[in-house]
């Protein structure tokens, strides 16, 4: 059983769509599903100010693609890099135990769109 909150982010997903100059970009899927997700970030002054997804997957897979979005922006990367499945979870009311791994994906792409920008960071030589 889905709860209303998570039923309202697969029916009005927020934040659909890429960022063509992103910052930072993170791709997660998992192959026992089949759920797909990418995750676009854009940064100021260490700060995410804007998240985008792209995702193929069950309608779990996108309520938590948008909830992910929306607990992002507005955080610093230290916070974004606290947010885990089991807060992304609890933000959309639970999640039925069976899909608990959708919740992997997004704080997981989160992590990677972070350590994307990073790596950028890193090889500009600007950190």
């Amino acid at each position: 059983m889905y709860s209303k909150k998570l039923m309202d982010h697969f029916t009005n997903p927020r934040n659909v769509g890429e960022i063509p100059d992103a910052d930072g970009v993170g791709m997660e899927g998992n192959p026992t599903c089949g759920d797909a997700m990418k995750l676009f970030i854009k940064i100021e002054d260490e700060r995410i100010v804007d998240a985008k997804f792209q995702t193929f997957g069950c309608g779990a897979a996108i309520a938590v693609s948008s909830m992910i979005t929306e607990m992002a922006k507005g955080k610093t990367l230290t916070e974004a890099l606290a947010i885990t499945k089991e807060s992304v979870a609890d933000a959309l009311d639970g999640l039925p135990p069976q899909k608990m791994h959708c919740s992997n994906l997004g704080a997981d792409a989160l992590r990677k769109a972070i350590e994307d920008y990073r790596s950028k960071l890193t090889q500009a030589g600007t950190t």
